[in-house]
């Protein structure tokens, strides 16, 4: 009888350090799919911008020829895109890609026409709203990022995340160039 009670007591005991332990990794991969399912969230804008691309540049490209240097910098930025391996390499592909449009737009504004033109405008619109998008998106990511991070490296957490394969992930963090006001200028030349 003795002997049965101890085994029931080691049993509870062992039930009481796996069941948090059960309950911990499965509230760990729960987190891990929110970050997933919002980084795909940016990828589908992503590929929602990168599809409007082309026809922005066919129409800039129709008044502004002599402006070659910026298409090229957004066909390598494109390129290094779809080349992406990594989400860090992605992210970084995609700060590029955000810079070299932001050039183009400001290289439309030296063209009345352009600006005038309709079907710029529906898609300088588009882009717009195709960037809010991003940065909501974004927004998402980082906020399921924070709550995972921060799950990972609470105790008691933080004493088996990492053997069970549960790392840190990255923030999706804006570009240098996007730490800095830019420039206007309404002078008239």
């Amino acid at each position: 009888m003795k002997g049965k009670g101890l085994i029931i007591g080691i049993i509870a005991v062992l039930l009481l350090l796996v069941v948090p332990l059960f309950s911990s990794y499965n509230t760990l991969v729960g987190l891990e799919e929110q970050v997933n399912n919002r980084w795909s969230q940016i990828e589908n804008q992503l590929a929602r911008r990168a599809d409007l691309i082309p026809n922005l540049v066919e129409t800039v490209k129709g008044y502004a020829q002599h402006e070659e240097a910026i298409f090229t910098e957004i066909a390598d930025a494109r390129s290094r895109l779809a080349g992406a391996g990594s989400m860090t390499e992605r992210m970084e592909a995609e700060n590029q890609l955000t810079g070299a449009l932001s050039r183009l737009l400001a290289i439309a504004e030296n063209y009345p026409n352009l600006k005038a033109d309709a079907n710029f405008r529906q898609l300088q619109d588009e882009l717009a709203g195709t960037e809010n998008r991003i940065a909501v998106a974004r927004k998402d990511y980082n906020d399921a990022v924070t709550n995972f991070n921060s799950r990972i490296r609470r105790f008691p957490t933080v004493l088996f995340a990492g053997l069970m394969g549960f790392e840190l992930k990255v923030y999706f963090e804006a570009p240098e160039s996007a730490r800095q006001a830019p420039t206007v200028d309404f002078s008239t030349d």
